[in-house]
């Protein structure tokens, strides 16, 4: 059965971060994840969590400078301590709230400064993979699309799980946001059943819009159900920009035949 978690970052955007956790709750998600949280204290966001028995997922690292374009530091040269800075603090995050997995994010980097950000990245993954594996935490890898973000690292799911492959630590997965994969490469259904024994989350919108997932170019109904099939066992986040309120386009899990994953997704333990 699949289950169905709220991603807090676009979901209920005009509310503060509890109030949206609440709203998760009553619309019959089991679970939430998180953008950038840091600015509200992560006992407040564990209370909520645990008042409305939710699971609190992963969270990204900061972005590090973002008025000079910074969109993580992972393998970003010469940027290698500001990296394990962020690093200590998602973990501190995720000790402090509950939540289980970090987004470890790689950065933009120039085309010339590719094959050092290569190997920068793989150094930085290494130490910060130890640093979670203490706290039982896992790294998740995800590439995102040059449309949407020019210059970012990785685009390519392939290019995440070779460096998993590489590192051969076992709390280093792959993110695979069907709504990144499509838009960069297509062929999701293939890209699911070849790298599925890598990922440790999945994520969903609709191509090309990043709407509801109930547009657009990907038939999700096909789409989640051999997510069903391979065996997935983890929680799919909801990362999609609403078209307008968020309640208002929750439609689309009834409309794609999977009400009752929702519904069933409460409560879970971890």
């Amino acid at each position: 059965m699949l289950r169905f978690s709220a991603n807090l970052g676009f979901l209920w955007q005009e509310l503060g971060l509890v109030e949206r956790i609440e709203a998760a709750a009553a619309a019959g998600f089991g679970a939430v994840e998180l953008h950038w949280p840091y600015e509200v204290p992560a006992s407040e966001i564990r209370a909520a969590c645990q008042q409305h028995d939710l699971v609190l997922l992963g969270l990204n690292t900061a972005v590090g400078n973002a008025e000079r374009g910074e969109f993580g530091l992972g393998a970003v040269p010469g940027r290698e301590e500001d990296f394990q800075a962020t690093i200590d603090q998602s973990i501190a995050y995720c000790r402090d709230s509950g939540a289980t997995s970090i987004h470890a994010m790689a950065g933009v980097v120039s085309a010339d400064e590719r094959n050092v950000a290569r190997s920068t990245f793989l150094r930085n993954l290494e130490v910060a993979s130890q640093k979670a594996a203490q706290h039982d935490l896992t790294l998740l890898l995800e590439p995102i699309n040059p449309r949407d973000k020019p210059g970012y690292f990785y685009s390519h799911i392939g290019e995440a799980a070779q460096l998993i492959e590489e590192l051969g630590v076992s709390n280093i997965k792959l993110m695979f946001d069907v709504y990144h994969v499509g838009v960069t490469e297509g062929d999701v259904l293939k890209r699911l059943e070849r790298f599925m024994p890598l990922i440790g989350h999945i994520q969903i919108a609709a191509v090309p819009s990043r709407a509801e997932p109930d547009e657009g170019e990907i038939a999700y109904d096909r789409v989640l159900k051999a997510i069903d099939e391979l065996g997935y066992a983890g929680w799919i986040g909801c990362e999609y920009k609403p078209r307008s309120e968020t309640e208002a386009g929750l439609g689309w899990i009834e409309a794609l035949g999977f009400k009752d994953c929702l519904s069933n997704s409460r409560p879970v333990s971890r």
